[in-house]
């Protein structure tokens, strides 16, 4: 079923809560699952995208028809991965996915149907196994779009919700096809907002949704839905203490970015993020304090890729390495205290500003560096394929 923290266990990060792993413009560091910022408790109210809240079994009725049984054929044996294994047996994959127009269009997780040589679809219970083209991945956000032939389409498309109106305690429903058992239904909540996770690439997924509604392997691109059948994400990844089991710790990619990525991949064939070159994590109080530093909030950077826009706009990473709470952390790199204007309380508001750019657009970092502020400017490009590279 998953990456990063896997399908398999994910840590969360220590060290004062501090280690960031940024979106896709810096390279994650080991497979973890991290809190970007705290999220209010919500009673569960109304459906995330408005509408009649329906039961369980009136959601399955609604939109299991939509909903995918995916197979992918590889063309050697299925083997393990940073990510999980997937469900299946030799050569085939099995996952999740789910229709969302009327011109035989899926979406599903990258994981689930990269490397492909052939990919089958069935949709809802009694449906014909389908064809599928594979119109295009994009590993950095675990999306992938395929495209079955519509004339022999009999379901509506899902309708899409607007994730970022999700909270905390909102009901949820997830169906999909758990260890290859078909059109399975489960229910829970949202049980947290704003994690990161690995994608299959190294980089990280921002703003992803944590449920406790059952997820397992075979899940991988099904939908995460609303209490009134709208999708707000797609269900991606499990983390658990060990072994392959649900323990009620879910994540799903929320849908407002799985649609943005779908609409780049069906025009241009994939989809572009940008890149600019640095790791590193939220400067505390307590480490602002433990490191002598004038300031208390900021980006505080550790790392930064050779040659990379940082690179070339002169950005510093630490220099040297000091103990805190048991856990090493390289000190003496630029803090960055404001992004085109704006402050900047930690790397998730760097995050956010390097995200709402393209490749080839420049950004503005007002960076804390001895004692001083000074402003640099970097040209961002395109995301690398894989961290590291």
């Amino acid at each position: 079923m998953p990456l990063g923290a896997g399908i398999l266990g994910g840590l969360v990060v220590g060290l004062l809560g501090w280690l960031a792993i940024a979106a896709g413009w810096i390279e994650a560091e080991g497979g973890s699952v991290r809190t970007a910022q705290a999220a209010p408790a919500a009673a569960a109210a109304e459906p995330v995208a408005g509408g009649e809240a329906l039961t369980a079994g009136e959601i399955f009725e609604k939109v299991g028809p939509a909903v995918a049984f995916i197979e992918a054929e590889r063309d050697g044996p299925t083997t393990a991965s940073p990510f999980g294994p997937p469900s299946g047996n030799g050569g085939t994959a099995t996952g999740s996915g789910f229709l969302i127009d009327n011109d035989g269009t899926l979406l599903t997780n990258a994981h689930v149907v990269d490397g492909a040589g052939a990919v089958g679809v069935k949709l809802g219970e009694d449906g014909d196994t389908l064809d599928a083209e594979v119109v295009g991945v994009d590993a950095s956000t675990d999306v992938a779009v395929l495209r079955v032939d519509a004339e022999r389409v009999r379901a509506a498309p899902l309708q899409l919700a607007d994730s970022d109106r999700a909270e905390v305690g909102d009901p949820v429903v997830a169906i999909g096809n758990p260890f290859g058992l078909d059109q399975t239904v489960t229910t829970g909540i949202v049980s947290a907002l704003q994690r990161e996770i690995n994608a299959p690439n190294g980089f990280a997924i921002t703003n992803v949704l944590q449920t406790d509604a059952a997820i397992n392997p075979g899940n991988s691109g099904g939908p995460l839905l609303d209490s009134s059948g709208r999708v707000i994400g797609i269900n991606s990844q499990i983390a658990t203490a060990g072994g392959q089991g649900n323990v009620g710790v879910g994540f799903a990619v929320p849908v407002n970015t799985a649609g943005t990525v779908a609409e780049q991949i069906l025009e241009d064939g994939q989809a572009d993020h940008a890149f600019i070159g640095i790791s590193g994590g939220d400067l505390t109080a307590e480490i602002a304090d433990a490191i002598n530093l004038p300031i208390d909030e900021g980006a505080l950077i550790q790392d930064v890729t050779p040659d990379s826009p940082a690179d070339d706009a002169g950005l510093e990473p630490g220099e040297a390495t000091m103990s805190i709470d048991g856990g090493e952390l390289r000190v003496g790199g630029d803090v960055i205290v404001a992004a085109d204007g704006e402050q900047v309380s930690g790397m998730d508001d760097v995050i956010a500003a390097v995200n709402g750019k393209q490749p080839g657009e420049r950004i503005e970092l007002e960076v804390f560096r001895d004692g001083k502020t000074r402003t640099v400017s970097a040209e961002l490009v395109d995301r690398p394929a894989q961290t590291g590279s």
